[in-house]
Protein backbone atom coordinates (compact mmCIF):
# COMPACT_ATOMS: atom_id res chain seq x y z
CA UNK A 1 0.00 0.00 0.00
CA UNK A 2 1.05 3.58 -0.64
CA UNK A 3 1.96 5.75 2.32
CA UNK A 4 2.73 9.45 2.63
CA UNK A 5 4.65 10.59 5.69
CA UNK A 6 5.10 14.27 6.55
CA UNK A 7 7.85 15.71 8.72
CA UNK A 8 9.32 19.07 9.69
CA UNK A 9 6.43 20.67 11.54
CA UNK A 10 6.89 22.44 14.83
CA UNK A 11 6.85 25.74 16.68
CA UNK A 12 8.35 28.81 15.03
CA UNK A 13 8.21 32.53 15.78
CA UNK A 14 6.52 35.03 13.45
CA UNK A 15 8.87 35.94 10.62
CA UNK A 16 10.70 32.66 10.95
CA UNK A 17 11.11 29.78 8.53
CA UNK A 18 10.27 26.11 8.42
CA UNK A 19 10.77 23.35 5.86
CA UNK A 20 8.27 20.51 5.51
CA UNK A 21 8.97 17.20 3.81
CA UNK A 22 6.69 14.44 2.58
CA UNK A 23 7.99 11.08 1.41
CA UNK A 24 5.88 8.61 -0.54
CA UNK A 25 6.60 4.91 -0.18
CA UNK A 26 5.08 1.53 -1.01
CA UNK A 27 3.71 0.35 -4.33
CA UNK A 28 4.41 3.25 -6.69
CA UNK A 29 4.59 3.15 -10.46
CA UNK A 30 4.31 6.87 -11.05
CA UNK A 31 3.49 10.08 -9.21
CA UNK A 32 1.74 12.94 -10.93
CA UNK A 33 0.82 16.05 -8.97
CA UNK A 34 1.96 16.47 -5.37
CA UNK A 35 0.81 19.20 -3.05
CA UNK A 36 0.33 20.63 0.39
CA UNK A 37 -2.96 21.47 2.05
CA UNK A 38 -3.60 22.92 5.49
CA UNK A 39 -6.42 23.04 7.98
CA UNK A 40 -6.72 25.40 10.93
CA UNK A 41 -9.07 24.69 13.87
CA UNK A 42 -12.66 25.36 12.86
CA UNK A 43 -11.71 25.96 9.24
CA UNK A 44 -11.97 23.94 6.05
CA UNK A 45 -8.95 22.31 4.49
CA UNK A 46 -7.41 24.54 1.83
CA UNK A 47 -4.84 24.16 -0.91
CA UNK A 48 -1.50 25.77 -0.10
CA UNK A 49 0.68 24.74 -3.03
CA UNK A 50 0.99 22.02 -5.64
CA UNK A 51 3.57 20.90 -8.17
CA UNK A 52 3.23 18.69 -11.24
CA UNK A 53 5.63 15.95 -12.26
CA UNK A 54 7.10 18.42 -14.76
CA UNK A 55 7.71 21.09 -12.13
CA UNK A 56 4.80 23.46 -12.79
CA UNK A 57 3.67 25.10 -9.55
CA UNK A 58 0.56 26.75 -8.18
CA UNK A 59 0.18 28.65 -4.91
CA UNK A 60 -2.60 30.05 -2.81
CA UNK A 61 -2.59 33.84 -2.98
CA UNK A 62 -2.00 34.03 0.77
CA UNK A 63 1.40 32.31 0.52
CA UNK A 64 2.76 33.60 -2.79
CA UNK A 65 6.21 35.08 -2.38
CA UNK A 66 6.69 33.40 1.00
CA UNK A 67 6.36 29.66 0.35
CA UNK A 68 8.15 27.52 -2.21
CA UNK A 69 7.16 23.99 -3.20
CA UNK A 70 9.66 21.60 -4.77
CA UNK A 71 10.11 17.88 -5.34
CA UNK A 72 12.78 15.25 -5.70
CA UNK A 73 11.40 12.59 -8.03
CA UNK A 74 14.24 10.17 -7.31
CA UNK A 75 13.24 10.21 -3.64
CA UNK A 76 9.47 10.42 -4.21
CA UNK A 77 9.53 13.43 -1.93
CA UNK A 78 7.88 16.85 -1.98
CA UNK A 79 9.02 19.82 0.10
CA UNK A 80 7.48 23.06 1.28
CA UNK A 81 9.86 25.85 2.25
CA UNK A 82 7.97 28.36 4.37
CA UNK A 83 9.48 31.80 4.98
CA UNK A 84 8.21 34.96 6.65
CA UNK A 85 5.72 32.91 8.61
CA UNK A 86 2.66 34.57 10.10
CA UNK A 87 0.29 33.53 12.86
CA UNK A 88 -2.34 32.93 10.18
CA UNK A 89 -0.16 30.10 8.82
CA UNK A 90 -0.78 28.06 11.96
CA UNK A 91 -2.47 24.81 10.90
CA UNK A 92 -2.04 21.12 10.36
CA UNK A 93 -0.33 20.69 7.01
CA UNK A 94 -1.26 17.65 4.92
CA UNK A 95 0.67 16.13 2.06
CA UNK A 96 -1.27 15.03 -1.01
CA UNK A 97 -0.18 13.07 -4.07
CA UNK A 98 -1.86 11.59 -7.12
CA UNK A 99 -0.24 8.18 -7.53
CA UNK A 100 -0.56 5.27 -9.95
CA UNK A 101 0.49 2.19 -7.92
CA UNK A 102 0.68 -0.23 -10.86
CA UNK A 103 1.30 0.08 -14.63
CA UNK A 104 -2.23 -1.08 -15.43
CA UNK A 105 -3.80 0.32 -12.29
CA UNK A 106 -5.78 3.51 -11.87
CA UNK A 107 -4.24 6.60 -10.34
CA UNK A 108 -5.78 8.07 -7.22
CA UNK A 109 -5.21 10.64 -4.49
CA UNK A 110 -3.36 9.75 -1.31
CA UNK A 111 -3.06 11.76 1.89
CA UNK A 112 -0.60 11.95 4.73
CA UNK A 113 -1.69 12.14 8.36
CA UNK A 114 -0.51 15.73 8.72
CA UNK A 115 2.14 17.69 10.59
CA UNK A 116 1.38 20.60 12.92
CA UNK A 117 2.87 24.02 12.27
CA UNK A 118 2.45 26.60 15.02
CA UNK A 119 3.54 30.19 14.46
CA UNK A 120 3.66 32.02 17.77
CA UNK A 121 5.86 34.18 19.98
Amino acid sequence: QVQLVESGGGLVQPGGSLRLSCAASGSIFSINTMGWYRQAPGKERELVAQITSGGTTNYADSVKGRFTISRDNAKNTVYLQMNSLKSEDTAVYYCNAHIQPHPIGVGMDYWGKGTLVTVSS
